[in-house]
């Protein structure tokens, strides 16, 4: 089955051919990226892996808190965007008091 990871606690010098040899161990990897501040281009401190398991509790207990260059990981099933407790725009008025008349 395709999951996909949330990868967190990175250390910066951890790239996507980094995460891809780390988890490929574990099933075939479809994609893996660190994600990196769109303004400094420097790592974020994590990124996401998809990657095909046959028994993804199994990938969770091999991976969550394995050292990759001196830090230890941390290893979820990643949330999906959409799906309950998501983010929407915002819906108050944002002001003082909303749109009050005097």
């Amino acid at each position: 089955m395709q999951v996909k990871l949330f990868v967190g606690n990175l250390a910066w010098s951890v790239n996507d051919q980094t995460l891809e040899e780390v988890f490929s161990e574990y099933g075939e990897v479809q994609s893996a990226r660190v994600i990196h501040d769109r303004d400094t281009g420097r790592s974020r401190g994590f990124g996401f892996v998809e990657i095909d398991v046959e028994d993804l509790a199994e990938v969770l207990r091999a991976t969550d808190g394995l050292d990759i260059n001196g830090r230890a990981i941390r290893v979820n099933e990643a949330e999906d965007k959409g799906g309950p407790g998501a983010r929407g725009p915002r819906r108050d008025s944002g002001g003082f008091g909303g749109s009050r008349r005097y």
